[in-house]
């Protein structure tokens, strides 16, 4: 892991809170685990995706690592297979930046991804946003937004289409809430980057990508030609009215 330390924003309580990690290399795991505790986070280690699934089961985290090169089940399963049951918060660790271990481990279902080496500094600091991002997304008062056959409930945190509830990570939920505040305004990458992720000085805007690919898959009737979610070619996406 690096020296970089990205600054961070205002503490947040974390006393309680778990961290999964799911590395085989345990000279790795044992670095980041002692990084993650000295910054106050509770770490539970798994070394397979065997061990990651089975310890997940018998004791959720609150946040989950996961590197995608694993023994046995890789970390694109293991995301996989939590996700099927649980919107947990997901960050994706890959030893290579290249777009298609990115895209995949997202598409698996993964909030987010960090690329080795990194600070110990940044991944908690993504572990913050992700939680503040979590609170964010509990019901609040906010109206109901309905947008053509879209019926959007903030407060109870749910979607449907055509009365039929449509089943959302809680990213893909916020995003699609962020872009319908304002049905018909362009959003750029950067803003929803900081809108939805919480980031602003270390997000990618493939992971705006990605996510608004997933969402589109559950939204529309046919993905390769949106009707809600629209690309504003160059500029961002927009929630067509």
């Amino acid at each position: 892991m690096t020296d970089g330390t990205p600054p961070d924003r205002a503490p947040l309580h974390v006393v309680g809170t778990r961290i999964l990690t799911v590395e085989d290399d345990e000279r790795i795991r044992q670095a980041v685990t002692l990084a993650l505790e000295e910054e106050g986070w509770d770490v539970i280690e798994a070394g397979t995706g065997e061990a990651a699934l089975d310890t997940f089961n018998e004791s959720p985290a609150d946040v989950v690592l996961i590197d995608i090169m694993l023994p046995g089940i890789d970390g694109f399963e293991v995301c996989r297979s939590i996700r099927r049951g649980s919107d947990v918060p997901i960050i994706m660790v890959t030893a290579r930046s290249d777009t298609h271990d990115v895209v995949a481990g997202l598409e698996a279902g993964a909030d987010d991804y960090l690329t080795k080496p990194f600070a110990p500094k940044e991944l908690s600091a993504r572990i913050r946003a992700m939680l503040r991002r979590a609170r964010a997304s509990e019901p609040g008062d906010m109206q109901k937004i309905r947008v053509g056959e879209l019926e959007i409930s903030p407060e109870e945190g749910v979607v449907k289409k055509n009365d039929d509830e449509l089943h959302l990570t809680k990213t893909e939920f916020k995003l699609l809430v962020e872009l319908a505040s304002q049905p018909g305004k362009v959003f750029s990458r950067e803003v929803l980057l900081e809108r939805v992720w919480g980031y602003d000085y270390f997000g990618d805007g493939r992971l705006v990508d990605v996510h608004v690919r997933r969402l589109r898959t559950k939204v529309e009737t046919d993905p390769a030609s949106p009707r809600y979610v629209v690309t504003s070619r160059g500029l961002g996406y927009k929630l067509q009215p």
